[in-house]
């Protein structure tokens, strides 16, 4: 509905500033932290420890990749000064805009990549923490479709542990693990690479929850506040939030800014991050 107040929107544009104010870029994805300590100052270079091996797995040779989900242009950027032909899918107009700047030489569709239509052959759909937005019986199919002969995929995501913990909630989305192997091993591809990067990836959710935290206990003080000397207005605010955000958004929201149940340790229990390569045969 159009009163409703498009809270992933806020959340991706305070990501986006965020992300620029503290490391100087607009990666929004997680970062390697193996030789690194987990602290905010660090999370700039884990982030592009995590760019870096991603790149290593490209095959070689000048490639037309497609950059399905590609977040704020980063990637695509690099890739582009690598010589690489690139087309980016963004369903986001927030990130389309950046992409564009960021990444000029590409080409960005401003759309789903259920609604693409393809313009390939592509040698390369990369996959860099957008495949748990696909469809899962549509992520794998339609890129064989669009890739030339011998063309690769290559998928960096959280995907959903099926022996996590219930009592457990999920931090990291994703895909159930066994249903993505299943989808792999009904099409015509050759995995290349399977590569578990989840002790790696994981300190990223507690430098995120603490983050959120800091939000979160701000947002505390303030109603705390308006609730002591401006109640009339706390109640005005308080029906707005509740009119315009369904209760199972705000409840998810709160835990978020409060760091309820987030952590590397849930993190772990709940899924796994993988990066598969794999190539149509």
């Amino acid at each position: 509905m159009k009163n409703k107040i498009d809270t992933r929107a806020i959340g991706l544009d305070i990501s986006l500033s965020l992300a620029r104010w503290l490391t100087g870029s607009e990666h929004l994805h997680y970062g390697l932290w193996a030789e690194l300590e987990p602290c905010a100052a660090n999370l700039g270079a884990a982030q592009e420890a995590y760019t870096t091996h991603l790149l290593g797995q490209l095959p070689k040779g000048k490639l037309r990749i497609l950059d399905i989900g590609g977040g704020a242009g980063e990637t695509a950027a690099r890739l582009g000064q690598l010589g690489h032909e690139v087309d980016i899918i963004i369903p986001s107009s927030r990130l389309a805009a950046r992409c564009r700047e960021n990444a000029p030489q590409a080409k960005v569709h401003e759309m789903r990549f259920e609604d693409y239509s393809g313009e390939g052959p592509f040698d390369l759909c990369l996959f860099s923490e957008s495949f748990q937005y696909i469809p899962l019986a549509q992520g794998l199919s339609r890129c064989v479709e669009m890739l030339a002969p011998g063309g690769h995929i290559i998928v960096a995501d959280c995907f959903r542990s099926g022996d996590r913990p219930s009592e457990a909630r999920a931090v990291g989305g994703g895909h159930e693990i066994t249903r993505f192997w299943a989808q792999v091993e009904s099409l015509p591809l050759d995995v290349l690479l399977r590569e578990d990067l989840t002790d790696q990836v994981a300190p990223s959710i507690d430098i995120e929850s603490g983050f959120l935290r800091i939000f979160g206990e701000a947002l505390v003080r303030i109603d705390e506040e308006l609730a002591l000397k401006k109640p009339l207005i706390r109640r005005v605010l308080e029906t707005l939030w509740r009119v315009s955000v369904n209760r199972r958004r705000r409840e998810s929201i709160q835990r978020r800014l409060m760091a309820e149940g987030r952590s590397s340790e849930v993190f772990r229990a709940c899924n796994r991050y993988l990066l598969v390569k794999m190539q149509k045969t």
